[in-house]
């Protein structure tokens, strides 16, 4: 006999669930690695010409400028004018006046190289010898000595600040090198003899002669300009008005190498 197989009728049937098959996620490729950016040479050019042009509007330009154009303000003006707002002390006002190199006194201009700078018409903006001799005394001495020349005072408090750093001797060396291309040395002794300090907010030999002398700089005796000139190193603690026993010793011995030096000093220039 054939053998007969039980049948399932649909209701008794259980639905079988539905297979779903996903796709294989797909590998992500690797990043590629990020380009070091590339300078080219238009962009390296334009570059270079940028800080160069800001190199000259910033040293060189000033300079030739102030070769002919009056110094109406240097960088030590604007400084004290800045500690007159931000001080809790009250500092007098800033006294200044330019004045040509014909309104400054003969006496004026030799105190100044007389007390400063001896060799002031034979160097280029450095006295080496003067260096030389700086070095040695202090090696051995406590109260150091300078040898910056009359070039480099006037580039110091035209363009940069007081104070003692690598940086700022840096600068004042690159911009006594462009003085004294640029200018004649009559140039430097007159900007010098307009922007020095003598006194607390006194700035220029022309308000230093209003101001203790009660005349202008063109009047100017010797023992009056050895007197100016004597304070220049220090002039916030020397003071011209009320002269200390060192103040008068030095005034002296200026007045001793003006004697010596004679008005031939300045025809040189």
């Amino acid at each position: 006999m054939e053998r007969q197989y039980p049948t399932l009728d649909a209701k008794d049937s259980k639905t079988l669930p539905e297979l779903r098959v996903e796709p294989a996620p797909k590998k992500q490729e690797p990043a590629a690695p990020r380009r070091k950016r590339e300078w080219s040479r238009p962009r390296l050019r334009r570059i270079l010409l940028w800080a160069g042009i800001a190199f000259i509007s910033v040293t060189l330009l000033p300079v030739i400028l102030l070769s002919v154009v009056p110094a109406w303000t240097s960088s030590f003006m604007i400084g004290y004018q800045m500690d007159r707002i931000t001080s809790s002390k009250q500092l007098p006002p800033l006294a200044h006046d330019w004045v040509s190199w014909k309104q400054i006194a003969p006496a004026a201009k030799l105190a100044v190289i007389a007390a400063e700078d001896q060799r002031f018409a034979e160097h280029f903006g450095f006295d080496l010898e003067a260096i030389g001799k700086a070095v040695e005394h202090n090696r051995d001495h406590r109260r150091k000595r300078g040898a910056s020349t009359i070039s480099q005072q006037a580039a110091k408090n035209l363009f940069l600040w007081s104070g003692r750093s690598w940086i700022r001797k840096g600068l004042e060396v690159g911009y006594t090198l462009l003085i004294e291309t640029f200018w004649s040395k009559k140039r430097v002794l007159e900007v010098y003899l307009n922007v020095a300090e003598f006194g607390p907010g006194v700035y220029g030999v022309e308000a230093a002669s209003q101001k203790y002398f009660r005349k202008p700089a063109s009047r100017l005796t010797y023992q009056e300009a050895a007197l100016l000139a004597a304070v220049l190193p220090n002039p916030k603690r020397l003071k011209v008005a009320t002269p200390s026993a060192y103040v008068q010793q030095r005034a002296s011995w200026i007045l001793g190498q003006m004697n010596h030096l004679g008005t031939a000093e300045i025809e040189k220039l």
